[in-house]
C-alpha cells in the first residue's frame, strides 16, 4: 500500500470515528449522564459515563493532523528523494526536493484524476510523474518535448522543432562522493525557452540519436547526465495523466559517501 493511499485511509478512519462519536455516541454518554445525575450516583460514576472511548481520543487528536498532511502533500507540495545520478549536474544523488502538486492542475489522491487544470508543463520544467511501465515508481526528468514538438538528437545535441539548441562548454565535471562517478564528463550550459542549466556529456559514450513527433496529452522528458539517463529515449513518452508535479527546490541534501550534510545545496531553487 502506498503512502497517499494509507493518508486516505487513515483520513476516513479518523473522520469517521470522530464523526460517530459527535452524532451518535457523544448523545448516549449525555443521556447516560443525565440519568445518572437524577438517581443521585457518586461523582465517579459519571465521570466515567463521561470518559470518551479511547478509540475516540485518538480519533479526535490524529484526524486534524492527517487530514492537513493529506491536503498539503495532495495539492500543495510533496518531499521527494533523488536515488540516482540521472538529473546530474542540476540534482545529485541524496538531494531532497520539493514539488508543486498543483502546478499542473488539481488532482484527487489515489485515483489522480485532475479536477482543475491550473496549467502545462513548459520545455525545460523539471518535472516528477510515475514511471509508464511501472506507475508504483516515480521518476524525474527534464522536459524537453511537449505535444506537437519534433524532437531530433545528433551529436549529442537537441534539435527541437528543427531550431537546433545551442550548448556552451563550461568545463569539466568534479564532484564528490556518489557524484564522482561522472568525474571527466563535458560541463554543457543549454537553455531550452526561459530555462538555463547546465548538462553532462560523456564524449566517449556512444550516441543513441532519435527523430520523434510528441503526440497529444503525452511528454517527452530527458534527465540532464544526458548519456546516464533512461528516459523518453528508451521508454517512450510521459502521457499527462503521470504526471505528480513540477520540482522546485531541494530542502536537504545528504550523501554519506561526501560526508553527509551537503549544507550548500540546501535553498536551492531548481530551473
Amino acid at each position: 500500500m502506498d503512502f497517499p493511499t494509507l493518508l486516505v485511509i487513515l483520513t476516513f478512519i479518523t473522520g469517521g470515528v470522530w464523526g460517530l462519536d459527535l452524532l451518535w455516541w457523544a448523545r448516549k454518554r449525555r443521556a447516560e449522564i443525565a440519568t445518572l445525575k437524577a438517581a443521585g450516583s457518586p461523582p465517579e460514576a459519571v465521570e466515567r459515563a463521561a470518559k470518551e472511548p479511547l478509540m475516540v481520543e485518538y480519533a479526535r487528536a490524529f484526524f486534524p493532523i492527517i487530514l492537513i498532511v493529506l491536503v498539503i502533500r495532495s495539492f500543495l507540495a510533496e518531499p521527494f528523494r533523488i536515488p540516482s545520478g540521472s538529473m546530474m549536474p542540476t540534482l545529485l544523488t541524496g538531494d531532497f526536493i520539493l514539488v508543486n502538486k498543483f502546478a499542473y492542475g488539481l488532482r484527487l489522491p489515489v485515483i489522480n484524476s485532475k479536477v482543475l487544470s491550473l496549467g502545462d508543463p513548459q520545455r525545460g520544467d523539471i518535472i516528477v510523474f510515475r514511471y509508464p511501465e511501472d506507475p508504483s515508481l516515480d521518476y524525474i526528468k527534464r522536459v524537453i518535448g511537449v505535444p506537437g514538438d519534433s524532437i531530433s538528437y545528433r551529436n549529442k545535441t537537441l534539435l527541437i522543432n528543427g531550431q537546433r539548441i545551442p550548448q556552451t562548454l563550461v568545463g569539466t565535471y568534479t564532484g564528490e562522493g556518489s557524484s564522482a562517478s561522472m568525474n571527466g564528463a563535458n560541463v554543457r550550459h543549454e537553455k531550452i525557452e526561459d530555462e538555463e542549466f547546465n548538462i553532462l556529456i560523456m564524449t566517449s559514450r556512444f550516441d543513441r540519436d532519435f527523430d520523434v513527433k510528441v503526440p497529444e496529452g503525452q511528454y517527452f522528458v530527458m534527465g540532464d547526465n544526458r548519456d546516464n539517463s533512461r528516459d523518453s529515449r528508451f521508454w517512450g513518452f510521459v502521457p499527462d495523466r503521470n504526471l505528480v508535479g513540477k520540482a522546485f527546490m531541494i530542502w536537504m541534501s545528504w550523501d554519506s559517501a561526501a560526508g553527509g550534510v551537503a549544507w550548500r545545496r540546501i535553498g536551492t531553487i531548481l530551473n
